[in-house]
């Protein structure tokens, strides 16, 4: 199935010379987002995935359907201070400066089996500190899903050691 025509093309959003790929358009539509919620599950189901973790923000919004669909439990990953519990946090670099994400210490035993979900697959920065954080506390990452993939950003030349899966590349 394609969806690139459900997903929404803001020229110059957030800046200048930005094409940005708005997924709300496709979230609007029950029976788009079901369908694709399906397709980014469907090589997943019966691998006995166990979390669903998702960095903030629109990984939480693919990432907790899939973690239902998939039986799973959902951790989510997100901005420093915005969890209640103890926290591990990891500083990554983005084109324009540093950024840094939290993961509750307590949300993954290791062993357990983690898929990351997000919305987006850019230059890869996201999700390496996410990995990072799942792989310190113990967690195995058995695959990468993104809604959408920008392919010509290269983030997935990172990420060779895992199993990564993009319904939509651009």
């Amino acid at each position: 199935m394609d969806f690139k025509e459900n997903i929404r093309v803001v020229a110059d959003f957030p800046e200048a010379g930005i094409r940005f790929k708005d997924i709300t358009t496709l979230l609007k539509d029950g029976k788009r987002f079901h369908q694709a919620i399906d397709a980014l599950t469907k090589p997943f189901k019966g691998q006995g995935i166990e979390l669903v973790v998702g960095p903030e923000a629109r990984g939480f919004v693919i990432g907790a359907p899939v973690a239902y669909a998939l039986e799973a439990g959902f951790v989510p990953v997100r901005k420093p201070g915005k969890l209640p519990a103890e926290t591990l946090k990891h500083e990554y670099n983005l084109e324009y400066g540093k950024d840094s994400l939290e993961i509750h210490k307590d949300a993954i035993i290791p062993g357990q089996s983690v898929l990351i979900v997000d919305d987006l697959l850019a230059t890869g920065g996201t999700v390496q500190a996410t990995i990072a954080m799942v792989e310190a506390l113990g967690g195995v990452v058995v695959g990468l899903v993104f809604l959408i993939e920008l392919s010509y950003l290269e983030g997935r030349k990172n990420l060779t050691n895992y199993n990564i899966m993009s319904l939509l590349k651009y």
